[in-house]
């Protein structure tokens, strides 16, 4: 009992270090959106064209060194500014996979490799754009949980919007950090008693394996930069797409994220999302 407490902390302190790094990352771009980003500004950037918007969010993702949880409060203060449903979706989903220092990482990981990272970059890349499109005729409005009136700002001088930025970070880290704290926990819980060998004997037939992989990816709830390493350790085991199903679903999908999304979005909108990100992956991996 007492070692199963010890691991159980050890794992939820570990989840917990690497990802609040990136949840501050997170929110403070979400404040600076909110105290230097206008409406207009965000009319201008965003293509009126769908299919452009969704490929322009789906590539500016590259600039956002943000993990998944991370990532989630940028996308709520850019919905909550303008940016359409089906544009900050596919920047949500790929900003923790296709971003430089994750790439690097999963070059790195798979022993100086090219090939899984394209096939990284590019299966997480089609997956966003599907889903993109997709919203974009399902949805008409923001589908966020609470409606936030962005009222026009007066006129601050810098200072006093650098000043607003930090407030700003603070409040939304709160407001972000408790749905972190749950996410840990349960990943922590769920990796104590969940044995990776039960599932390793499930996933012996291609479909299962790529299934096994992704509820791995769910259940262990990593950072994207550091989970090439240990996809890498099961390419004795796994097959290339059910590993790329583990590296693309992990950042897109995790219990961390899950619980952040289910704060900022609606419940109806989460479990369609979900749904989405899941069938995508499973049947991209298949043809790997």
């Amino acid at each position: 009992m007492m070692k199963s407490f010890l691991q159980l902390n050890t794992i939820f302190v570990s989840i917990l270090i690497e990802s609040l790094p990136f949840v501050l990352i997170g929110v403070f771009i979400s404040g600076i959106i909110q105290m230097f980003v206008t409406e207009e500004m965000i009319e201008r950037w965003v293509p009126k064209n769908k299919v452009l918007a969704v490929v322009y969010s789906t590539c500016i993702g590259a600039l956002f060194p943000a993990c998944e949880c991370g990532i989630v409060p940028i996308t709520r203060r850019l919905v909550a500014k303008g940016v359409p449903l089906y544009a900050a979706v596919p920047f949500m989903l790929t900003g923790p996979v296709i971003n430089p220092i994750v790439l690097f990482s999963t070059y790195i990981a798979f022993g100086s490799n090219i090939k899984m990272v394209l096939y990284r970059s590019i299966f997480s890349c089609i997956v966003a754009v599907t889903i993109g499109l997709l919203l974009s005729i399902q949805y008409k409005d923001d589908q966020l949980r609470k409606k936030e009136v962005i009222q026009a700002a007066p006129a601050r001088s810098l200072k006093e919007k650098w000043m607003g930025t930090l407030e700003h970070t603070i409040e939304e880290f709160f407001s972000s950090g408790k749905y972190l704290i749950i996410g840990a926990f349960t990943a922590a819980v769920m990796q104590t008693h969940i044995k990776t060998s039960t599932l390793l004997a499930i996933g012996q037939g291609k479909i299962s394996s790529s299934l096994v992989m992704m509820a791995l990816a769910f259940v262990l709830s990593l950072c994207s930069e550091a989970d090439a390493f240990i996809a890498s350790s099961f390419q004795n085991t796994f097959s290339f797409g059910a590993l790329a199903a583990f590296l693309v679903y992990g950042p897109m999908l995790d219990i961390k994220n899950t619980l952040m999304l289910l704060q900022s979005f609606k419940t109806r909108f989460v479990i369609v999302l979900i749904a989405y990100i899941t069938i995508f992956v499973f049947v991209g991996s298949l043809f790997i």
